[in-house]
């Protein structure tokens, strides 16, 4: 190849990477979205949380419909004596009547009241359950804003260092026409900016899988236009393990949930052991037969249902109602232990997190710049080999993606934290 060719296609690759770093890397125009509205924005639009608050808006109606009593029944009553026809035999028979009349079930003392006690419960733990999933789509939106800036710094880091590989392909393009460099290294340098391109398309791809994403957690049209997320800036955590321990244990929606849980378990049991008595059941009735001959007749009712079938109903019922119990308390310290153990694991990712960004600011980045800025000129005075200036280059370019990388993972893990303590940590 013909030292003319290869500067043809290093201009060409040039231009590819300058045209995909304006057209594709630079985020959507206008001011960045606030992180504070886009989390008010989900919070009002989300369908898992409106649906979540539908359900504890249904489950607060229930409490009042079991606690009430039974509907009465009313009765209406005719006795005929030689005709099939209604309200005829007055004339036939001294026993035809009319009555009127009512019945009541009445349960056992207690036992709407503990219905309406566990409905009650039902509908906190509904009410934990809605909370519970509002923290955790709001998690995920900021997960996804997060992420939006991380891609959005690579992709300016991606165009930043494009400009020093540039450099180095110039250099490598005066060495050759110089006649001191060879064609391989022109190669070589070009192989680097196609690399580029790639890193640059594949970052534009995960680019628009996180604007769909964060789209539909807002709920937003697909079509709508993009979202720019402001640059992200280290948050530091200011609170110890226990501290946000505790803050979990008070404020968590899932601890609180499984708590709420067991007491409606005790509830259920004790609903059981009442089922062990009997239930009432009042009538009142008014008969009337010739109102010229009979006065009226007026009876009461009282009656007993008796649970006879207790070894097959009640022991059973109460037997279950215990092994719920004893489950919902399992479930509790297992939920309980599961949060304190991924809480523990995100305090540990943010406070290394942040240590590994004071290293990569005061000691990686610098060195690494450093390094290929004084292995720059060694190249062009034919000191130093392209291998090891293209080492230092990918260095700088490796160390910049890592640190808002790190970043990144650093406010994912201040998030996460918050959605378990209910802190605000920004």
């Amino acid at each position: 190849m013909k030292p003319s060719s290869v500067v043809i296609v290093a201009g060409f690759l040039i231009l590819s990477v300058t045209s995909l770093a304006q057209a594709q890397g630079e985020p959507a125009s206008g001011e960045p979205a606030k992180l504070s509205d886009l989390l008010a924005e989900a919070e009002r639009n989300n369908p898992r949380i409106q649906a979540a608050r539908h359900g504890w808006e249904a489950a607060k109606q229930a409490p009042t419909q079991v606690s009430t009593l039974p509907d009465p029944e009313v009765m209406v009553q005719q006795f005929s004596v030689g005709s099939p026809r209604p309200f005829a035999g007055y004339t036939n028979s001294d026993f035809a009547y009319v009555g009127l009349g009512f019945s009541q079930d009445i349960p056992y003392p207690g036992k709407l009241r503990l219905r309406g006690q566990i409905a009650k419960k039902g509908a906190d733990v509904q009410e934990e359950s809605y909370e519970s999933m509002r923290r955790a789509v709001l998690a995920e939106v900021k997960t996804t804003y997060f992420e939006l800036g991380y891609l959005s710094e690579r992709t300016r880091i991606l165009s930043a260092d494009g400009d020093l590989l540039r450099q180095v392909e110039g250099s490598a393009e005066a060495r050759y026409r110089s006649g001191v460099g060879n064609q391989q290294e022109v190669l070589q340098a070009q192989l680097e900016q196609t690399k580029m391109i790639r890193e640059i398309t594949l970052n534009q791809l995960e680019m628009g899988k996180t604007q769909a994403a964060i789209k539909q957690l807002l709920n937003r049209p697909q079509t709508s236009p993009d979202i720019e997320a402001a640059a992200l800036s280290e948050t530091p955590l200011s609170y110890t393990y226990e501290q946000l321990l505790a803050a979990a244990s008070a404020n968590n929606p899932e601890i609180a949930g499984m708590q709420k849980k067991v007491e409606e378990g005790k509830l259920q049991v004790d609903l059981a052991k009442r089922d062990f008595y009997p239930d009432f059941n009042v009538q009142y009735m008014w008969q009337r037969t010739d109102p010229t001959q009979f006065r009226a007749y007026y009876m009461l009712t009282f009656g007993v249902r008796i649970p006879i079938y207790r070894g097959r109903r009640q022991q059973p019922e109460l037997a279950q109602a215990e092994a719920e119990q004893n489950r919902s308390k399992s479930e509790s310290e297992s939920v309980t232990e599961q949060i304190a153990a991924g809480l523990r694991a995100e305090y540990v990712s943010a406070e290394k997190s942040a240590e590994l960004l004071k290293i990569y600011r005061e000691g990686l980045q610098p060195q690494a710049r450093a390094e290929f800025e004084a292995g720059l000129p060694a190249y062009q005075s034919n000191r130093e080999d392209l291998q090891a200036l293209l080492a230092s280059f990918l260095d700088v370019l490796k160390l910049d993606e890592e640190y808002w990388q790190t970043l990144d993972e650093h406010e994912t893990s201040l998030a996460q934290i918050e959605e378990a303590t209910g802190l605000s940590l920004r």
